[in-house]
């Protein structure tokens, strides 16, 4: 690691096996927890790379615990978290709306680090139980057409650096890693990230994995469809660009996609939206978010996939996929 560390302050970037070689002995828990940590700050300094982030990645899938999702087909929506804002879940949301709409889900998740709530915090809330066992999850996605892959369970190996991620409590390439490292390697995925940067950088990794894809970012610096700006969409067809005027609507401001200051609060917008109780911004928000995820799966238009969303909702099939999980983890 000292050698590693040497290289990285020189502003010397990792080879992809460098870095696997890297990640896999910190996995291991081969390097203490301040040469971790200096590892990690040495990537807020000077940007990953390709290669970097596609040897971190193979160095997570090989140390997971596999599950194996296929007879499926399912796509994971995921951000990489890290931009700051403090929406409510929406793409946890859009997850079960796209459930909703016939399209089969794997959520890869984890507790909130940079954020004040994750994806697993209002699971959890909301009563879903995380399991890594193979059967339980090909049951969820058979009764409710999604299952949720609970990160910590599947990356053992990350006890290792957790604590000290949660000590700096600030993005590090992890935030980057989340969505690309799902145990079961769904073959389609809907990706925010934080920076245009990095989603450059996706598109390459992704490439290489033969996955249909959509990476999202915010021009306004949101890790999603925001609806208060323009989005930049990169997929397999190429890249477009995307506003609230694209669905048929109105841009948003910023506060109207809040997500509260605890988990209490950003389960009740949770439970707003499937429910048909929320405001029309936050329905608008998940919907172009889930529709994209759909239109993905599906290889139809944006606008087709934003009607399939909004008819989850309004038909009850996003909420029932959301109560039927709730009844599988009460068993």
């Amino acid at each position: 690691m000292k050698a590693i560390l040497e290289k990285r302050i020189q502003n010397q970037s990792l080879t992809k096996d460098e870095a696997k070689t890297t990640l896999l002995e910190i996995g291991q828990g081969k390097c203490n927890s301040h040469q971790v940590a200096a590892f990690l700050t040495t990537y807020m300094m000077l940007p990953i790379t390709v290669d970097e982030l596609s040897g971190f990645r193979a160095a997570l899938l090989d140390l997971c615990i596999a599950i194996d999702l296929s007879d499926y087909d399912p796509i994971d929506l995921c951000g990489t978290g890290g931009d700051g804002k403090d929406t409510f879940n929406i793409s946890t949301l859009a997850s079960f709306v796209t459930a909703g709409a016939g399209v089969a889900v794997a959520k890869h998740g984890n507790y909130g680090v940079s954020s004040s709530c994750g994806s697993s915090n209002v699971m959890e809330h909301l009563g879903i139980r995380f399991s890594n066992e193979q059967d339980f999850l090909q049951h969820c996605i058979e009764k409710a057409g999604i299952c949720v892959l609970h990160a910590p369970l599947f990356h053992p190996a990350m006890k290792h650096v957790a604590p000290i991620r949660r000590d700096l409590g600030l993005k590090t390439f992890f935030n980057m890693l989340g969505p690309l490292v799902n145990p079961s390697k769904p073959n389609k995925q809907m990706v925010g990230v934080f920076n245009l940067e990095l989603q450059r950088i996706y598109r390459y990794v992704l490439e290489e994995t033969n996955q249909q894809y959509s990476v999202l970012h915010a021009l306004d610096g949101y890790d999603e469809i925001s609806l208060t700006g323009d989005t930049k969409v990169v997929s397999n067809s190429g890249t477009a660009t995307i506003n609230a005027a694209s669905f048929g609507l109105e841009k948003l401001e910023p506060l109207q996609i809040g997500g509260g200051d605890s988990i209490d609060a950003a389960a009740a917008i949770f439970m707003g939206v499937l429910e048909g109780k929320s405001t029309e911004a936050q329905k608008q928000v998940v919907c172009a978010n889930a529709g994209i995820a759909i239109a993905t799966a599906k290889a139809c238009s944006s606008q087709e996939g934003y009607a399939h969303a909004v008819e989850s909702i309004e038909s009850g099939k996003a909420l029932q996929a959301l109560q039927t999980l709730q009844q599988l983890s009460a068993k």
